[in-house]
């Protein structure tokens, strides 16, 4: 509990009790059978209640009562009252009958009235203060299990992410292997082009995103490795909006979509084909500002195994896992021999680390 949780249940404490023993002290005081003497029983009996239900704090805090259900908690908190209550009605029941013996010549039952008295004081305390308990106790479990949910998400993100490395590595690597012999220096920029896949690779596993002209850098090395290969047979075009430029994008994403619609798709065309890679932002009213990144390509959108799957399937879930509902990915056969996969994603402020706000929170 912190400081200022211990600070309002002390003074609760204290002004409840004194305001319950107060009011029952005043109506004797203007009473015919006043006693001088009833003040010292009067503030007997607020430290007796203060102690009593700290008492009970302490144990249901100290044996767990909260994370019980509700057929355990119930009788507990029923025999709590009953004890609570007993207590109060021995302690008071000989100084009152001295006090004001005038009270009890026609009462029937003394000792069931006060403890039916005092068990409905204990009553509004107990239950008060368990319910709270209760609630908050629930509240700590939800968040648990939203943090421990967030922690999951992170580790799936991560080994998808760093699943995409063999990928890019392995294609490059041939792409150079043909340039040794022919031209060194393209070799050589080459080594170098590969050299910022790999860095941003490396990166990919610490970061969640990027600004999306970093993607693009490494998509325009990947594209300059495999015009090296492909040569004539591969044209491609990069059009993108200014206002996307620093847009927040998942690392190496961009480059997966692009090797897949080069392998599945240009690859496979004899005459070879053309990538093409677009953004722009659309604002709606009630979601606010979408970035669009669309992907064209050569080829004809076979059964998810043969049209990249496990590249398709990586984006769908990284997507998820960072944004949630608010993004989406879809690809389609846009013509007879033209595949085009269309991301959406949110305004990082909308969707954007959802986890580490409810992190910072508790």
């Amino acid at each position: 509990m912190g400081y200022s949780k211990q600070k309002i249940y002390w003074f609760c404490q204290i002004f409840g009790w004194t305001l319950i023993i107060g009011v029952e002290w005043l109506f004797f005081y203007f009473g015919d059978s006043y006693d001088p003497d009833s003040i010292y029983l009067a503030l007997a009996n607020i430290m007796l209640g203060i102690s009593l239900t700290h008492a009970y704090r302490h144990i249901i805090r100290r044996r767990n009562w909260a994370r019980l259900p509700f057929v355990q908690l119930a009788p507990r908190v029923f025999l709590s009252v009953l004890v609570l209550a007993s207590i109060m009605t021995f302690v008071n029941l000989p100084f009152d009958r001295e006090m004001y013996p005038e009270l009890f010549i026609n009462e029937p039952s003394v000792v069931l009235g006060y403890m039916t008295s005092w068990g409905k004081t204990m009553l509004t305390w107990v239950l008060s203060y368990t319910v709270y308990h209760y609630v908050e106790r629930n509240r700590d479990v939800e968040i648990e299990k939203i943090l421990l949910k967030s922690s999951v998400r992170e580790t799936e993100a991560r080994v998808l992410r760093s699943q995409l490395n063999p990928h890019f590595v392995f294609n490059a690597l041939n792409s150079i292997r043909a340039l040794i012999y022919e031209d060194p220096t393209k070799a050589q920029q080459g080594i170098t082009q590969l050299s910022n896949i790999l860095r941003n690779s490396l990166l990919a596993d610490r970061r969640k995103t990027v600004e999306l002209r970093e993607e693009i850098k490494t998509v325009e090395d990947y594209l300059a490795l495999e015009k090296v290969r492909y040569e004539d047979r591969l044209t491609s075009r990069i059009d993108l909006d200014m206002r996307t430029l620093y847009w927040q994008v998942p690392p190496m994403m961009l480059q997966t979509l692009v090797e897949n619609a080069i392998k599945h798709g240009v690859q496979k065309v004899v005459g070879g084909g053309f990538v093409e890679v677009t953004s722009w932002v659309e604002t709606h009213e009630r979601e606010g500002d979408r970035l669009h990144i669309r992907i064209r390509n050569t080829g004809v959108l076979g059964d998810k195994k043969a049209s990249g799957g496990f590249g398709l399937e990586n984006t769908s879930q990284r997507l998820e896992l960072l944004y949630g509902s608010p993004a989406s990915f879809h690809i389609i056969q846009d013509e007879p021999d033209v595949v085009c996969a269309e991301i959406v994603i949110p305004n990082q402020s909308e969707g954007l680390f959802r986890k580490e706000t409810v992190a910072s929170r508790h």
